[in-house]
């Protein structure tokens, strides 16, 4: 395809999107008819001899949307359902991830255009980058995480990084098609989150938190409402009753900034029936501790590398809020508060699945908190312990015999 040729198409069909007034970022679409209608135009003309033909009608109108209302050079990697995470550390390096493992593409870019595809990322997402805010948590169109750090906090060339929402699991059923947890596992998930039970969703980056917390959240009752507080807008599942919050980066004054800690308090102003974090990672597990300890059902995710090391980070976290909280006072009120960790990780295949399900008792001896194994992953199976989560009467409560949904299931569970 002659590099001339898509210039040339691609000037036209520019000049019929300003023409016609279209946001090209909001209105694909009609950028893809306008972009179909130029290519025909030229097509047509090119049976007279004046031009050359296109070879690939729908390559070139896919290129053009591409540059125009997409993310140019990178859209096709947006497209690609296969691919999971992209990232560019320079402009000649750029990486992506598919199935958990990553790989250096072909794409060589220049850093003017890297320049352009950020501020053409930042501009439908409405947060800036400049030197007072060199890094940028964002949200793309299709619903993808978009990270910045500006040239200067890293050496040589703005990082940019691009975390697709790939959102393969709806509900707790799904995962176990997927493979990630056994019918059995899923279906005592399923009653304690009916139950009312504190859920903290642990594991390493990209092992899937977000999509298990969304199929948590999808088996909330449907008579509760649910308010929720993320850094941005990841959680996605069907409820009545919800508001989602997210949190907003300062204005030009250095003023207006909401960050995540605002948000929990705000949320408990809002007569929740279940509050959700997206993810704590500061002062902020205070405040959610303290929603916690009071009644009010939760859950949230962490980065930690096992369940026992969820806990201990959630006793951390809060001791971040002052020099006024002390460990004595967090590490009894985490017992109490947390009722099962879920931890997650990424097999060597790349199949995110869950590695163990440990409920917390409240006991704490010698400053650490004991935990109850429920289900724990042996190779490559998810094994029932034996052991049995604290506080059944919640279960009880709205008619849940958690035995009997711990009783072994059927050949094949596993």
């Amino acid at each position: 395809m002659a590099v001339d040729l898509v210039e040339r198409l691609d000037a036209q069909v520019r000049e019929r999107v300003r023409r016609e007034g279209v946001d090209p970022q909001r209105e694909a679409v009609v950028v893809r008819r306008i972009a179909e209608e130029v290519v025909r135009a030229h097509d047509e003309l090119s049976l007279t001899g004046a031009v050359a033909p296109v070879a690939d009608d729908d390559a070139m109108v896919g290129d053009l949307v591409a540059r125009i209302a997409g993310f140019g050079p990178l859209q096709p990697f947006l497209d690609d359902p296969e691919v999971e995470e992209v990232w560019i550390n320079s402009p000649e390096r750029v990486f992506i991830a598919r199935r958990g493992r990553h790989e250096l593409t072909n794409l060589r870019l220049d850093a003017a255009q890297v320049d352009e595809l950020v501020e053409r990322m930042l501009k439908s997402s409405g947060r800036r980058l400049d030197i007072s805010t060199p890094f940028v948590d964002a949200m793309l169109p299709e619903g993808h995480r978009l990270h910045v750090v500006l040239e200067g906090i890293t050496r040589g060339f703005t990082a940019v990084n691009i975390r697709k929402f790939l959102l393969r699991a709806h509900r707790l059923a799904d995962l176990v098609a997927l493979g990630s947890l056994t019918p059995q596992a899923a279906r005592f998930l399923e009653a304690s989150v009916r139950a009312g039970m504190n859920i903290l969703v642990a594991g390493g980056t990209q092992a899937g938190k977000t999509t298990m917390l969304n199929c948590l959240a999808a088996s909330v009752p449907g008579g509760e409402r649910v308010v929720s507080a993320e850094e941005v807008f990841e959680l996605r599942f069907s409820h009545p009753d919800w508001v989602a919050m997210q949190t907003r980066q300062a204005g030009l004054e250095q003023t207006g900034e909401i960050v995540l800690r605002d948000l929990v308090k705000e949320a408990l102003r809002m007569r929740p029936s279940r509050i959700i974090v997206g993810e704590v990672r500061a002062a902020e597990c205070l405040d959610l501790l303290l929603a916690l300890n009071s009644g009010l059902p939760g859950m949230c995710t962490l980065h930690a590398n096992s369940a026992r090391e969820a806990l201990v980070k959630m006793c951390t976290l809060p001791l971040l809020a002052g020099d006024n909280i002390s460990a004595r006072f967090v590490v009894p009120t985490v017992a109490t508060s947390v009722d099962l960790v879920v931890h997650l990780g990424v097999g060597a295949d790349g199949t995110r699945r869950v590695n163990e399900i440990v409920s917390v008792p409240g006991r704490v001896e010698a400053d650490v908190i004991e935990v109850e194994p429920i289900f724990v992953r042996h190779g490559d199976e998810l094994r029932r312990t034996g052991g049995v989560p604290a506080r059944t009467e919640r279960y009880e409560r709205v008619g849940i015999d958690v035995h009997e949904v711990l009783a072994a299931g059927p050949a094949g569970d596993h």
